[in-house]
């Protein structure tokens, strides 16, 4: 990382209250000087999760997840560190400098992303006022048969991409956008004759929103009897992923975090019609397959998830995977089955929202849909469906009730499944003793005080290496973690850190151990008992070497002798 970026993460956590970023997604209440809540990323009521405002941390003390605003918003969010850095780093006002691989010019990355930003924010503009002119006057009465309020259109930035051929490039150009910026941004197309046309077209427009409130992409549908893709969505660029987005989650997650669940969908219509109705912590998965990307970011939001897909063999199929997805990594689903040939849209105009609500009430739990979904396959398929489901679970401690309840409801020898799970098992334990690289803290109290003290007071570094406090570590989790803070900065330390790691440097920060208002006591504490096992040390050293001169000199035993004499005075002396 470059020491500009370095200095970007400083600049963030001083614009940025990891109260004001927590209390977007969790209901915060003041507990003297912290603020807590039940935590986010456990099931739980009791307000376990605080966030101390003044360190810029946070800590449950149910799960002991912990960390920083980078680590808070990673979690929730399901992102990565550089997402999470560019997020915040947008949300702060913060302009981050990229590097090549190629030497140290900078990029055109932040510039593009920024042309980009600003092409989208005003192609948006366009479409919307499209939509309420009188070019718009066919999409409009499509959106009133189809019953979405003016509130919904201008929340979700609902918009109308002119039949014309070229009406975008047009706007674009007098904007003083280039035509290939916009050719970059999937807006505009080329002919093999040079010439520049709109790719969206005679289509309702659905701006894709990043967490951080900026359009990405877009997804158009298409209006009227035209022979052509029904939707077509932006390709993939730097700013946007189809595999990773949802649509409609920007808008969607305040309501996922009161609610604690959320109700994922196929499309862009589905949504707009369940916000349409008050389900508001509904999403997307952008009229692809569901991908393990977009699992990692529900998963940062909710462990409680409701499949609404059609009611057709492709959507029962496509809730099938779904199940194994979110089941594997532990997290709760329902499935809500519509009729046949029904879609969320047609069963909510159609039998009303009483009749919506009794399917989500019966809705069946994912493990049982998956069973009754492999009961209508060929016996060895599904066999294999549960193998390689079981060999996926990632927690060991629901493996032993996933097998019972599939050889259960499958009629499969439950003795032969549990056999070929302890064999699974043998296998990834064998796996992970090779691999495994971060080993259990184990600790001993005069590694736990240095490195407690080195937390706290990271600037005291030089002073305790003064002192020798790095040479008596004993434990190898302490001997790493103080190599990182030699490392890395107070500020980005903590996207290094290990999560037992961050625990400790949290619990120790946070004041959940004695108060951190006493440096210099604190300091002399350590002096103290370092000098203390010196003279320990130095007594055992000089022992040793008397019972190991037995061929040396008269005036060398005497040496020795004299030297251990002193050293037990000093340390009587103490």
């Amino acid at each position: 990382m470059s020491q500009k970026n370095v200095q970007a993460i400083q600049e963030i956590k001083s614009r940025l209250n990891i109260v004001d970023i927590v209390r977007q997604y969790v209901k915060l209440y003041r507990n003297g000087s912290r603020w807590v809540a039940p935590c986010p990323f456990h099931q739980e009521t009791k307000p376990s999760f605080s966030v101390n405002e003044e360190d810029g941390f946070f800590y449950c003390f149910g799960c002991q997840a912990s960390g920083d605003i980078f680590t808070f918003y990673s979690q929730i969010n399901g992102l990565n560190f550089r997402e999470t850095l560019e997020q915040l780093a947008e949300e702060a006002g913060v302009v981050l400098t990229r590097f090549s691989s190629f030497g140290n010019e900078p990029q055109k990355t932040h510039t593009n992303r920024r042309q980009l930003l600003k092409i989208y924010e005003f192609t948006t503009t366009h479409f919307v006022n499209n939509l309420h002119s009188e070019i718009g006057k066919e999409c409009r009465e499509y959106m009133k048969k189809r019953g979405i309020s003016d509130e919904i259109s201008q929340y979700f930035r609902l918009g109308w991409s002119s039949s014309d051929w070229d009406m975008l490039v047009k706007a674009l150009k007098r904007a003083g956008f280039h035509e290939q910026l916009g050719v970059e941004a999937a807006l505009v197309g080329i002919t093999s004759n040079g010439k520049f046309y709109d790719r969206f077209r005679g289509r309702l427009m659905f701006p894709i929103f990043s967490l951080s409130g900026n359009i990405i992409a877009f997804g158009g549908r298409i209006i009227g009897t035209e022979d052509t893709a029904k939707y077509i969505n932006s390709s993939d660029s730097f700013l946007y992923k189809k595999g990773d987005q949802l649509y409609g989650l920007q808008q969607a997650r305040q309501s996922i975090s009161s609610e604690r669940s959320i109700l994922i969908t196929e499309g862009y219509m589905d949504v707009i019609t369940l916000h349409q109705y008050g389900y508001t912590n509904a999403v997307g998965v952008l009229g692809t397959a569901l991908t393990s990307e977009q699992v990692k970011r529900i998963s940062g939001f909710t462990s409680n998830i409701e499949i609404l897909f059609d009611g057709d063999a492709p959507g029962r199929k496509a809730a099938l995977r779904a199940c194994e997805m979110f089941l594997t990594k532990g997290l709760n689903c329902k499935v809500v089955l519509f009729p046949e040939g029904e879609d969320i849209d047609s069963v909510i105009k159609n039998y009303g929202k009483e009749f919506f609500e009794n399917l989500k009430n019966n809705a069946s739990e994912g493990l049982q849909f998956c069973i009754q979904s492999l009961k209508t396959m060929a016996p060895r398929d599904a066999i294999n469906w549960v193998k390689s489901f079981l060999k996926q679970v990632e927690l060991p401690e629901i493996v032993s009730r996933f097998t019972s309840i599939l050889a259960t409801g499958l009629g499969l020898a439950e003795n032969e499944l549990r056999e070929y799970v302890a064999d699974i098992k043998c296998s990834i334990k064998k796996v992970t003793q090779v691999t495994v690289s971060q080993p259990l803290i184990q600790t001993t109290p005069r590694d736990k005080q240095i490195l407690m003290f080195l937390v706290r007071y990271p600037h005291m570094l030089d002073k305790l290496k003064e002192q020798g406090a790095h040479l008596v570590l004993n434990t190898t989790w302490a001997k790493e973690l103080w190599g990182k803070v030699e490392e890395y900065s107070e500020d980005n330390i903590m996207q290094y850190l290990n999560s037992q790691e961050k625990t400790f440097w949290v619990q120790c920060r946070t004041g959940d151990v004695p108060p951190l208002d006493n440096e210099e006591g604190e300091f002399e504490a350590i002096q103290t008992m370092l000098e203390a096992l010196h003279m320990t040390v130095q007594s055992a050293s000089v022992s040793a070497a008397l019972k190991l001169g037995k061929t040396s000199s008269f005036e060398s035993d005497l040496k020795y002798l004299r030297a251990l004499q002193e050293t037990l005075e000093r340390t009587h002396g103490e």
